[in-house]
């Protein structure tokens, strides 16, 4: 059984029906998600990055089942939770937490930070009685670098980065297996994000926590994961470990995402290769034939327009969707 990945993604698929409107316009099917596989060892990190609208949000919400995916299957401890109602799915709900983006709209405004921790204490029957509630909470705010009297307060008397602790610690309160990180620290200052990022890290090595961390930033990533798959208009365009993928990215996609990630040094900066993407992102309403990336791609040829790439192992433990790879 311990060689069971905590999380298994097989071929996702979530498609959105759209249209009609004010005025009875034509309904589409916008294509989130499409046929997206991964999997993530106990204890481990999967940084999933990409643009803006490219699936990644909604494939963290599908793990949730806060959306319910048109077909594939999501299999956490050997479990599918694809097919589960809402009952069977109670117990997993417990040990698959998340993080949210925002800091200031993840939190009830009218709750003090001690009954937003303790809530979900008392729902999940974690800790039925109320004075070790209390101790509980304390716990929960010292293992996020929050003072005791924080309990105290409400989300409009913290800092961005306090909130985002509060937001960590209402995750930890569950003790789960599976924390679902969707863009922690984007809504944060950069020098705050960085202690974010490091309390993460101390988190998961003390509770053995596995991370699924959601971003567009590559640099952030970086620091965190152990694997890093690349997504682009909903679907993996490049999965590896994380070494592999900066040091050597084989696809074009991965190539020119790296090239926009600013160098400290101006001497290295100035001599490296620039990868300039043509054109603008495609709509998921209407997805390119063959490679979806092949009408930005720099070394597209005829035969991408065409064909659709499978995601193939073209090096041990590296694989990329790309014909030319």
């Amino acid at each position: 059984m311990t060689d069971i990945p905590l999380l298994e993604v097989r071929h996702l698929v979530k498609h959105f029906r759209v249209g009609g409107g004010l005025f009875g316009g034509g309904s589409g099917l916008v294509r989130a998600v499409e046929g997206v596989s991964f999997t993530i060892q106990r204890g481990e990190t999967l940084g999933l990055v990409g643009e803006s609208g490219c699936g990644k949000t909604t494939t963290g919400r599908c793990i949730l089942q806060l959306e319910r995916p048109t077909s594939g299957e999501i299999l956490f401890e050997g479990h599918d939770l694809v097919p589960l109602g809402e009952a069977e799915l109670r117990p997993f709900r417990r040990r698959i937490q998340v993080i949210f983006q925002d800091p200031y709209s993840s939190l009830n405004p009218r709750m003090t930070i001690g009954q937003m921790l303790a809530e979900p204490l008392a729902v999940h029957g974690i800790v039925p009685d109320r004075a070790a509630r209390a101790a509980r909470v304390q716990e929960l705010l010292r293992h996020v670098g929050l003072l005791p009297q924080h309990a105290d307060r409400y989300p409009h008397e913290l800092s961005g980065g306090q909130r985002q602790r509060v937001g960590i610690g209402r995750a930890l309160a569950m003790e789960p297996s599976l924390i679902i990180c969707d863009e922690p620290v984007s809504a944060l200052d950069v020098s705050i994000q960085a202690q974010i990022i490091n309390l993460l890290e101390d988190l998961q090595a003390e509770f053995g926590l596995t991370y699924l961390f959601i971003a567009h930033d590559l640099s952030v990533v970086r620091h965190i994961s152990d694997h890093v798959a690349v997504m682009y208009l909903g679907k993996v365009m490049e999965l590896a470990d994380r070494k592999s993928l900066y040091d050597s990215p084989l696809h074009p996609y991965t190539r020119a995402l790296l090239a926009a990630v600013p160098i400290p040094d101006p001497e290295l900066e100035a001599r490296r290769e620039r990868v300039v993407l043509k054109g603008e992102v495609p709509s998921t309403l209407r997805p390119p034939s063959g490679c979806v990336f092949h009408p930005r791609c720099p070394i597209a040829v005829e035969r991408c327009a065409r064909e659709v790439p499978e995601l193939r192992e073209i090096r041990p433990g590296h694989r990329a969707a790309c014909l030319l790879a």
